[in-house]
């Protein structure tokens, strides 16, 4: 599905998906997938966050989610969500939003199964005019 995704959103690169790609010498290192929230105004999701072990540790997918943000922003956005499991195996990702700036916002219990609950996760920028961005980009 992820690949999917990924596909489509390099074929439609104004469709419903969005990616950013972090390539390697040895190929694609990692990547993010996002896009509007259907019917809203300035929601997106996040669908994938996905790295190389490889590259775990090295700042890459802090790039990686620094990236997606600019560009949810760029686009109008105000609010990113991310959804995520509880299990321990998930803990060092959570940590990871958390250490982003992302705070846990909802948790359906018993999601995904018995003791495994959806913990979504959110980060909110206030609106800015197109033209504050443009003289940020310029600045950069």
């Amino acid at each position: 599905m992820a690949i999917e995704l990924v596909e489509d959103a390099i074929r439609h690169p104004n469709g419903d998906y969005l990616v950013k790609i972090i390539e390697s010498e040895d190929g694609v290192a990692g990547y993010t997938c996002y896009g509007r929230a259907p019917f809203t105004d300035a929601a997106y999701d996040l669908y994938w966050i996905a790295l190389d072990p490889v590259w775990q540790g090295t700042g890459a997918a802090r790039h990686l989610m620094a990236a997606a943000e600019a560009d949810v922003r760029s686009r109008g956005g105000t609010l990113l969500l991310v959804e995520t499991a509880s299990k321990p195996s998930y803990a060092r990702t959570r940590h990871f939003y958390e250490s982003i700036g992302y705070r846990e916002v909802a948790r359906i219990r018993d999601y995904y199964r018995e003791g495994d609950d959806k913990v979504i996760y959110e980060k909110r920028w206030a609106a800015q005019q197109p033209e504050e961005l443009i003289i940020q980009e310029r600045a950069i």
